[in-house]
């Protein structure tokens, strides 16, 4: 238990719980170890799969099945993985478990093969430098509307790959093991992703 004045995910001396440290009181079935973790990511979680669904009731419990199953699959974490590519790959699956259950398919479905590699360089003139992200875009609410409504327009797997790059900060090979795809595979989705966006939010600002 933490001390008196102190927040329950820092330690006796001051400084804050790492996640390793954590997870193997987790492995122990330390319930309230699990709590602080959960408290710590949940909201990146949630954000994620509401993004994924839009449907804020069914984000949530979806939420809660994702700390579900890794609660029952901690005692089986190793410690060499890194714990946030390992979280992302089951909320990749239960949402996908998800909408193969209901059967919802995406606008804007594209055949990956298509795009060869050679064709994805970084300065590519399709390829913008930077997207706005949606979290960076709340101080402007109606691009925040614009881009909500932007990503709304690709299908699951493009609109997942760009959350996990631009939102969540992962690199090409994180999203590779979260999606279990090749590189080439997250090149190709990343852009045909930006250039979609940058296409609509472009077509956006002409209408202003």
């Amino acid at each position: 238990m933490a001390p008196a004045g102190t927040s329950p995910d820092v330690g006796a001396e001051g400084e804050e719980i790492s996640d390793h440290e954590l997870i193997k009181a987790c492995q122990k079935r330390d319930s309230r170890a699990f709590e602080i973790l959960m408290m710590r990511h949940r909201g990146n979680v949630y954000a994620m799969i509401q993004n994924m669904i839009k449907n804020e009731a069914d984000a949530w419990d979806l939420s809660q099945e994702v700390f579900l199953k890794v609660w029952k699959a901690l005692p089986k974490f190793e410690a060499r993985a890194k714990f946030s590519t390992w979280l992302y790959r089951i909320t990749h699956n239960v949402v996908y478990d998800w909408l193969r259950k209901r059967k919802i398919e995406s606008a804007g479905e594209l055949d990956d093969g298509i795009l060869r590699e050679s064709d994805i360089a970084a300065g590519a003139q399709t390829t913008p430098t930077k997207i706005a992200r949606p979290d960076e875009a709340l101080a402007n609410s109606e691009l925040g509307k614009k881009i909500t409504l932007a990503l709304a327009t690709l299908n699951a797997e493009h609109r997942e790959t760009i959350l996990l790059r631009e939102v969540q900060g992962f690199d090409y090979k994180e999203i590779a093991k979260v999606m279990e795809c090749s590189l080439g595979t997250v090149m190709s989705r990343l852009y045909y992703a930006r250039k979609k966006l940058k296409t609509i939010l472009c077509d956006e600002k002409g209408k202003d």
